[in-house]
This record gives structure tokens, C-alpha cells and sequence, in this order.
């Protein structure tokens, strides 16, 4: 499903403030992958999810989203096939619109607009249903304005706009760092039940060497641009957070993550 070739990433080349943000990474996910990646600051590991996305055009590599050569298409583009979901909750939602209305534009992504309703009662029924999943009482709640939610309950709402139109690639970029812990765990629950049920491809930023190790089947490490180490099924389940830490250590990576 997602296919990043030798993709490199210099911000300031040529300058005395040069700095290596990707250098050589490649990535492979199959349809269905959820993987998880961690490292410290400065790793690379938001610029790995904004080259993907488009927002970071790469120096030099492919990236290739189901068969499409995307390595040059804009962020517009890449959104048809691509949803993300910030850390900062306020960043994937309108809060100006209510929760129906925000629904109702996820759900014309990758779609012509045209002269029709923008919400009929078909689409609440199914975003009363949706919401009701989540566990938030949100459904009761869909023409109240998304401004007057919390940080958690719009945070879902990001989550479920994000997967409404069954994107082919779900990016998540430290999206529950910002929740305190009981919120964040509701949202992970939310996010995998989102991944499994939709069959998602999914790629996941965390400082959470604990979300690393529960979520997914494929964990990733980087550092200093670079992937250093990567475990699969059986392997990513054998370890532990005291593993985890030894690994970070042989590394020049020596940031705190969160436990």
C-alpha cells in the first residue's frame, strides 16, 4: 500500500544551519499495516509523516501510495487517499461549525462538489451512528458547535472525519500527546477499533514507548534521520519497555520518551 524509497530530506542545505531530516529512510507498508513509529526529538519522525503527506517535498526517493507515484503531487492531491490527524485537536476540526457540519465536509473528501444538501437525513443517521460508537454521547449532541467540546471529544471527532471516507493511507501524528492519559487511552481504543474495523493502512508517531509496543503490528525506530531498528509481529510482541530502552541506548538517541 505505501512503498518510500531512499527518500532524503536536508532542511537549510547548503547553509551553516544545514540539518539531515530523512537520509536514505525506506518504508514499506502492506494493506492492513499499523505501524508505529518512535524516536526522540529531532529524529525525523514528523517529517517522515508531513513527506508523506505532501506537506514536505523530499529531496531525492519515491514515494509510491497504492501503485501512484505521489512523490511529486501537492497536499491537495495526496488528501483524496491520504487523512491525518493531528496532535493538537483543535488543528483537524472547524470550530466554528457544528459536528454534523464537520462530518458532512469529511465526508465529501475525494468527491466533485456540486448544488445539493450538504446534510440530508440519511448522512445524520449514519453520523449519529458513527458518534455513538465512539462512546462520547456526542450523538446527541451533532448540532452543537465543535468549539465547545474538549480537547478529547474533538479529538475523536478528528479521529472519525479522518476514517468517514476510508482513506487508503491513515496518518496519525502524536495524536493523543496532548490528552491527559485516561482520554488518550479512549482515543487509542477508538483508533484501533477505526484501523480494524475499515481495514486501515495505518502509520502512527508516538513518544508512548507503551502505545508503541500494545498498538500495531510493525514498530519502527529512528534516529538522526534514519530507521535503526524494526520489528514485525511475533518480534514486536516479544519486547518490552526495558528492551525498548536498551535499543535507544546503543543509539545516539538519548531523549527521554514518555513511559
Amino acid at each position: 500500500m505505501l512503498a518510500a524509497h531512499a527518500i532524503c530530506k536536508t532542511f537549510h542545505a547548503g547553509t551553516p544551519g544545514a540539518r539531515v531530516a530523512l537520509d536514505n529512510v525506506g518504508l514499506d507498508l502492506a494493506p492492513g499495516d499499523f505501524a508505529v513509529v518512535i524516536g526522540g526529538n529531532g529524529a525525523g519522525k514528523s517529517t517522515l509523516l508531513n513527506a508523506i503527506a505532501g506537506e514536505v517535498r523530499v529531496d531525492s526517493g519515491s514515494i509510491v501510495l497504492d501503485g501512484r507515484d505521489i512523490t511529486r503531487e501537492p497536499t491537495h492531491r495526496r488528501a483524496t487517499a491520504i487523512a491525518r490527524v493531528f496532535q493538537d485537536p483543535l488543528v483537524g476540526t472547524a470550530g466554528v461549525l457544528t459536528i454534523e457540519e464537520n462530518l458532512a465536509l469529511a465526508g465529501r473528501r475525494g468527491r466533485r462538489n456540486g448544488l445539493r444538501p450538504g446534510l440530508t437525513g440519511a448522512a445524520r443517521g449514519r453520523y449519529r451512528e458513527r458518534l455513538a460508537e465512539i462512546g462520547l454521547g456526542l450523538e446527541s449532541r451533532m448540532g452543537q458547535k465543535v468549539e465547545l467540546l474538549s480537547g478529547g471529544q474533538r479529538q475523536s471527532l478528528a479521529l472519525l472525519m479522518a476514517v468517514l471516507t476510508t482513506p487508503k493511507l491513515l496518518l496519525l501524528d502524536e495524536h493523543t500527546a496532548a490528552l491527559d492519559p485516561k482520554t488518550a487511552e479512549l482515543v487509542m481504543r477508538a483508533t484501533t477499533a477505526a484501523v480494524q474495523r475499515e481495514r486501515l493502512t495505518a502509520l502512527m508517531v508516538t513518544h508512548n514507548m507503551q502505545h508503541a509496543l500494545t498498538f500495531g503490528n510493525h514498530l519502527i525506530m529512528m534516529s538522526e534521520g534514519r530507521i535503526v531498528y524494526a520489528a514485525r509481529a511475533a518480534e514486536k510482541a516479544s519486547l518490552t519497555v526495558e528492551s525498548l530502552v536498551r535499543r535507544f541506548q546503543v543509539t545516539s538517541d538519548r531523549l527521554l520518551l514518555t513511559l
